[in-house]
């Protein structure tokens, strides 16, 4: 129990057996252990003395070795810098202050109590025992990890620690052990600080001298000497982590105002705490036995880049952890302001000269994470750069008139209606919803109710929905269990494993599906396509989905209803931004970027974020070419496209047939029309306006490219007019019709893996040239293609590299 290795670092905190060793609790007359040797009495000498030299004056100087050794006795932890080690808890009447103690107990470099004061608590006849008993108690019904002595001493005996606030002083100082450190207390110490009335001793006290051993604190073998982690007491992260041990994920078994005995059996539901004023689509930590979420950490745990950027906590993570948990809970109860290490570091409460260390190693934290986007992050203005200032200079080349590419909101029609991304899937630690949440921007959730309409007017049985539904998932279920064993060689398009699986189930299990039921499969086949940007003949059957062996971003999908422009806009503020399309030169020392009017830009680093769609057709020129590797890679991609359509009606004709659904789907009559509009989402859900968008998607996107706006909606309006047969249909009063595959900087929608390629291409596509050349959007991401979300995340992504170079 006080041996050396009562704290075993394990970050689980496993328990271990109460094994005595013949070293542990000393008393009277046992065996101590001190500097690695035993002693019982004094051993003399059996050598002979030298010649010339008396038996009495060896004896007279190991009785002098006897005075010196009981007027102090060293440190009992090897390495030890504390020559003359004094007891911190005087707790014993008997206490040896800074005289002699037949042992002295470590805690780190400069704390250390005394053998009267552990026998003051560890004695059952002592007067400290019960304190001790009632502090055990409550931390093993709390907690995981073995309550030592030691233990109790670091979590209720040590003094606290605080830093003067004033600028010109800094100073730490310790309390005194009566006195409970607190956030607010920590926001306005001042050295000389009387707790009565809250006035100053006098003008010089900080003019004292700090406490030497706060300076050994900051040495890098300070940390390796500590005998127990820190465990903080009143951490914002513990709302977060209820369900969680304490001291599994850096918090202090007794500093919980409640038995962890009920939450811990929630555990196999793995329920996300209800917080008050937390936004419900943060849950920054997955919950004991969850997974396959995007961005959540396990909060016991140290993520694999964590462990890179800090490599001396792999041993023992605690401290690590309670400083992440702890700034990762204060940033999502308040993401509308910049966090910094001065306000996490008020919200350290720990006992000892640990909490010095805690706070100098916050600002490390904080940096590395602020760096990877995990906070500081969206539109919030960081008003503390993280480049040096000589690489804060960036400029933004943009090759159209306006910012945002494939995201481009119209408002002609009395809504925002998005040209290109306009809805959120999955909002549950999506960057975009945090984005949301700091503008006060509402998400409309999308329900999921969809009926299905066929041209005739009829609504689908759901029944027969939800069958064809079923059937067509467990296509997808057969093509991935296909799929197990193969190749890149042996990969087969999509669309073809589709009717492969299909013909031979219906042969196998003698099932026809009936003229209806064949045109939902139709239906959910289009969806197939809308998902994947193109037509099922070009997706590769291996790595269609291949980012769902990554988690994803869950919970509900939403609707921008003012759309994207309004995060893009507050983005950009502050932003250099240049037009006009470039030409990049990375053969020297620095990168020189040419643009189609001769103006010419130089820099260290440049980020490359066009379509994929233009690195295909080499419309930016690189020199030297980009490598053999990245070409095969861009080229073993798909760019899908989409087109929409808007229509603004006088008034909501499908109100009575829809019944407050946010869309409604359209049966096509025959596989030839999969695609034609086969969704409509309602663009304002509280029903004010009236507009309609649709989508194109598949082999009907050819079919519409060449045709005029008002034949697009012509188009629409029969279709219209067929799944609303049994009423009037209005004519538009306005429209709008998008024509993505002739935008000459786009010219695409989002990517897809094309038949014989794989996921790994994004990987690829990601990879910098030189330490130069960055690139990132959507294609770029093999995580989260085809999304809003994975593009913005891929800029992070390369901003933290260049930011690391």
């Amino acid at each position: 129990m006080l041996s050396d290795a009562d704290y075993s670092g394990n970050p689980s905190g496993a328990r271990r057996g109460k094994k005595r060793s013949s070293g542990e609790s000393p008393g009277d007359g046992q065996t101590l252990r001190s500097s690695g040797r035993q002693i019982n009495v004094r051993v003399k000498r059996t050598n002979n003395p030298p010649p010339g030299q008396s038996k009495r004056k060896a004896t007279d100087t190991e009785e002098e070795d006897d005075q010196s050794e009981k007027k102090y006795r060293k440190c009992e932890k090897a390495g030890c810098s504390a020559m003359y080690p004094v007891c911190f808890a005087s707790a014993s009447e008997r206490c040896a202050k800074n005289g002699y103690t037949s042992r002295w107990y470590h805690l780190s470099c400069g704390e250390h109590f005394c053998n009267e004061c552990f026998d003051h608590y560890y004695r059952s006849h002592k007067d400290g025992y019960e304190t001790f008993a009632s502090w055990k108690k409550v931390w093993t019904s709390n907690g995981k990890s073995e309550p030592s002595l030691k233990a109790f001493m670091a979590d209720q005996q040590l003094p606290f620690w605080v830093q003067c606030t004033k600028p010109d002083c800094r100073k730490w100082r310790q309390l005194t052990k009566e006195i409970q450190l607190t956030a607010s207390l920590a926001a306005s110490y001042r050295c000389g600080m009387k707790f009565s009335n809250i006035k100053s001793e006098g003008p010089d006290q900080c003019s004292q001298p700090e406490d030497l051993r706060v300076a050994e604190v900051t040495d890098s073998w300070w940390h390796s000497m500590l005998i127990l982690p820190p465990l903080f007491k009143e951490s914002p992260a513990s709302p977060f982590l209820a369900a969680y041990y304490p001291d599994c994920v850096g918090m202090s078994p007794s500093g919980s105002s409640m038995s962890q005995t009920e939450l811990r059996a929630d555990h196999c539901r793995a329920v996300q705490p209800q917080i008050p004023g937390l936004c419900p689509y943060f849950q920054p930590f997955y919950q004991p036995n969850e997974c396959g979420k995007a961005l959540c950490v396990r909060p016991d745990m140290m993520e694999l880049d964590e462990l890179y950027e800090f490599p001396e906590f792999s041993r023992d993570p605690t401290m690590y952890l309670a400083l992440r948990n702890l700034i990762l809970a204060s940033w999502h109860k308040n993401c509308k302001e910049v966090l910094t290490s001065q306000k996490c570091a008020l919200h350290i409460i720990v006992r000892g000269l640990v909490r010095v260390r805690c706070v100098q190693e916050m600002d490390r934290v904080l940096h590395f994470m602020t760096r990877k986007g995990l906070i500081n992050t969206g539109v919030l203005a960081v008003k503390r750069p993280l480049l040096p200032e000589r690489y804060r200079s960036v400029v933004v080349l943009e090759a159209r008139e306006r910012i945002g590419g494939r995201v481009w909101d119209d408002t002609s029609l009395g809504v925002t209606v998005g040209r290109g991304a306009q809805i959120v899937n999955g909002c549950v630690n999506n960057p975009i919803s945090l984005m949301c949440e700091q503008m006060g921007m509402k998400m409309h959730k999308l329900g999921e109710r969809c009926d299905l309409f066929q041209e005739g007017g009829q609504a689908t049985d759901p029944a027969i929905d939800k069958r064809m539904d079923f059937h067509f998932n467990a296509i997808l279920d057969v093509v991935s269990e296909w799929r197990k064993d193969k190749s890149q060689n042996q990969d087969t398009p999509l669309g073809e494993k589709v009717q492969e699986v299909k013909k031979n189930f219906l042969q196998e299990s003698g099932i026809q599906f009936s003229e209806l039921e064949e045109k939902v499969l139709q239906f959910h086949l289009s969806n197939l396509e809308y998902a994947c940007g193109s037509t099922l003949d070009q997706v590769s059957a291996r790595s269609w989905d291949h980012n769902e062996f990554f988690a994803q971003f869950s919970g509900d999908h939403t609707l921008l209803t003012k759309g994207y422009a309004v995060l893009l806009h507050k983005l950009a503020e502050g932003l250099d931004i240049r037009t006009k399309s470039p030409a990049i030169d990375y053969s020297g020392d620095i990168v020189k970027v040419t643009s189609s009017n001769g103006s010419q830009w130089t820099a260290q680093k440049v980020l490359v974020t066009v379509p994929l769609t233009l690195l295909q057709k080499n419309m930016i020129q690189f020199n030297p070419p980009l490598p053999e590797r990245k070409l095969k890679a861009i080229h073993s991609l798909g760019v899908g496209i989409i087109e929409k359509i808007a229509l603004q009606f006088p008034y909501r004709f499908w109100s009575n047939k829809i019944q407050g659904a946010d869309y409604f789907g359209h049966i096509p009559p025959g596989p030839e029309k999969r695609g034609m509009f086969s969704v409509f989402y309602d663009l304002d859900p509280q029903g004010k306006q009236a507009v309609l968008m649709s989508v194109i998607t598949g082999d009907a996107v050819p079919a519409v490219r060449d045709l005029e706006d008002k034949e697009v909606v012509d188009e629409c309006m029969k279709v219209l007019r067929e799944l609303f047969k049994e009423q009037e249909v209005p004519e538009p009063v306005h429209f709008l019709v998008t024509r993505w595959s002739k935008d000459m900087w786009s010219q695409m929608s989002y990517s897809f893996v094309k038949t014989g390629g794989s996921g790994e291409a994004y990987d690829i596509l990601a990879e910098d040239v030189q330490g130069k050349v960055f690139f990132a959007g959507e294609a770029t991401n093999r995580h989260f293609p085809q999304t809003v979300t994975g593009a913005y995340l891929s800029g992070v992504r390369e901003a933290s590299k260049m930011a690391a170079i």
